[in-house]
């Protein structure tokens, strides 16, 4: 079996579809942007303010933001910091959280991570569980700085994959004030130690060895390898990634042109970091910052918020989501438990 194969059996092993390949986008951005300058996945309020922004990360990374600010407020005004999913972007699930969350009275700051999406960062569609939770830190020098912003009153949201690196956030950041993730996933587990930890040593060290081999064929061709266009069902796939390719596939519901999940791939050799550094050994220090973590109770991931629970310490929250699957907290705005987010936030950003 060659290297590429190894690397994408991994990838199914792991159960979520981290997708390789680099796709052009950029006529597809032209076709929204002439039919609208609102590029999102979702409707524009009218009951916030909304501009694009850009700030930097500690390692001269740009990143790409939506600034989201509710309409005539005086004051400082607590802010939270939103991103993900994994393979996402700011238009997608990220945007509407953001959005929504401003609608109660919060300033809010949707980004893109480095080397995705609109973001900076060369080569394109690479993930670190180091600099995407310096991300969130960046998110919050920038949000901190705003002449409306209450530095001490500033939260993140996390989804999805960058659920595990808001957690890790906000472990180390000891600015982040509260932490909410929704449909978690612990990233550096999932890529390490397989779906349900079911990747023996063994099968570890041979993915680390094709690995490590696909480096070599990178630096003898000059550039990153990538794989196959993410989420293009051959039929037979589990549930779990039919209800993927069912939001991030469809126009009527999630599908961005800038999103790797949508019509893109990541790197080969992204997992490399990930199997090495789990980002939630540190989960406990967030204490005595308060913890919400959501999940759909018949979600494929919900152990992850589970466990991601019970090595957290108070105080901790975890709210299970009668009848909800993984991607219903993406964008079903019947479903996401905005109310708590906003209570808890309310609560905790005083």
């Amino acid at each position: 079996m060659d290297t590429t194969s190894i690397v994408q059996k991994i990838y199914i092993v792991t159960g979520l579809i981290l997708c390789l390949g680099f796709v052009a986008w950029s006529l597809e951005v032209s076709k929204m942007n002439k039919k609208s300058t609102w590029d999102k996945t979702f409707p524009k309020s009218d009951k916030v303010d909304h501009k694009k922004v850009t700030f930097k990360n500690r390692y001269g990374i740009s990143l790409s933001g939506d600034l989201y600010q509710p309409k005539d407020t005086r004051g400082k005004l607590a802010a939270i910091a939103v991103s993900g999913p994994f393979g996402a972007v700011k238009e997608q699930s990220s945007g509407l959280y953001a959005q929504t969350m401003a609608e109660q009275g919060f300033i809010t700051l949707a980004f893109d991570p480095s080397y995705t999406g609109e973001s900076s960062g060369e080569p394109r569609n690479v993930a670190s569980p180091d600099i995407n939770t310096e991300d969130f830190s960046a998110a919050v020098d920038f949000l901190g700085i705003q002449p409306n912003v209450d530095r001490e009153r500033i939260g993140i949201i996390g989804i999805c994959g960058w659920g595990g690196m808001a957690l890790n956030a906000a472990a180390v950041d000891k600015r982040i004030k509260a932490v909410v993730t929704s449909t978690m996933y612990d990233m550096t587990r999932v890529m390490s130690k397989g779906y349900n930890d079911s990747v023996t040593l063994d099968q570890r060290t041979k993915t680390l060895e094709k690995l490590g081999q696909q480096r070599w064929l990178d630096a003898e061709a000059g550039t990153p390898a990538y794989g196959p266009v993410s989420l293009e069902l051959k039929g037979g796939e589990p549930q779990f990634v039919v209800e993927y390719a069912a939001y991030y596939k469809s126009k009527e519901r999630g599908f961005h042109p800038r999103a790797i999940n949508s019509n893109g791939s990541w790197t080969l050799t992204t997992p490399l970091s990930f199997m090495n550094m789990p980002i939630l050994t540190y989960i406990a220090e967030i204490s005595p910052r308060p913890i919400l973590l959501i999940h759909g109770e018949k979600a494929h991931s919900r152990y992850f918020s589970e466990t991601a629970y019970k090595a957290a310490k108070e105080p901790k929250q975890l709210l299970i989501i009668p009848g909800a699957n993984h991607t219903d907290l993406y964008d079903k705005t019947d479903v996401i438990p905005f109310d708590k987010i906003t209570s808890f936030f309310t609560e905790n950003l005083k």
